[in-house]
């Protein structure tokens, strides 16, 4: 359970990826930078995500459609997108982010510290979701422990009450099986 959060970074011009990875530094998050919704909807494919930091504004794909092809996937659907932006204070725009599945719309120039927190949240939001699904297995499995020992034991039950006079000595065999392991 020991892996690091990632941060998808996307936006097409390189000083402001680089600035948010200045802003990103310290927190428990790894950023991934990339420069296009093309090349984002590619690292989904591979990786995944806590947040996705995305720029509405991009040439060819913008972030609206971008978003709109994440939150269409199953395996992206449920990562958090914040939309950045350097538009002034349209509501229709912020409008629109919403409506493509965008938990947050921050404009250009934002608090880096107000960004800080956002992601620190949806970091360990993440991490939290990590650990249940860590949990969930390790009951999955000693549920499954617990089936396969029972069936054992039920075996084993039915071979005594069989009789004959390898009974006990199969019983046991199959006793000894089960707490081995083998």
């Amino acid at each position: 359970m020991g892996e690091r959060a990632k941060a998808l970074l996307v936006d097409d011009r390189k000083d402001n990826l680089l600035a948010l990875e200045a802003i990103l530094q310290g927190l428990p998050v790894t950023a991934v930078a990339v420069e296009s919704g093309e090349a984002a909807l590619k690292q989904l494919l591979t990786d995944d995500f806590a947040v996705i930091l995305l720029d509405a504004h991009m040439p060819n794909m913008d972030g609206f459609e971008t978003a709109s092809h994440i939150k269409r996937r199953e395996r992206t659907r449920h990562v958090p997108i914040l939309f950045l932006t350097a538009a002034d204070r349209d509501a229709q725009l912020a409008l629109r982010g919403y409506a493509v599945g965008a938990v947050d719309y921050l404009t250009k120039p934002f608090d880096p510290w107000v960004l800080r927190a956002k992601v620190s949240i949806f970091v360990e939001l993440w991490a939290k979701n990590q650990q249940l699904k860590a949990q969930s297995e390790a009951t999955r499995e000693r549920d499954a422990q617990w089936t396969r020992l029972t069936e054992t034991v039920d075996e084993a039950a039915r071979v005594l009450r069989a009789g004959g006079e390898d009974a006990a000595a199969e019983a046991l065999a199959l006793l000894e099986k089960a707490r081995w392991g083998s």
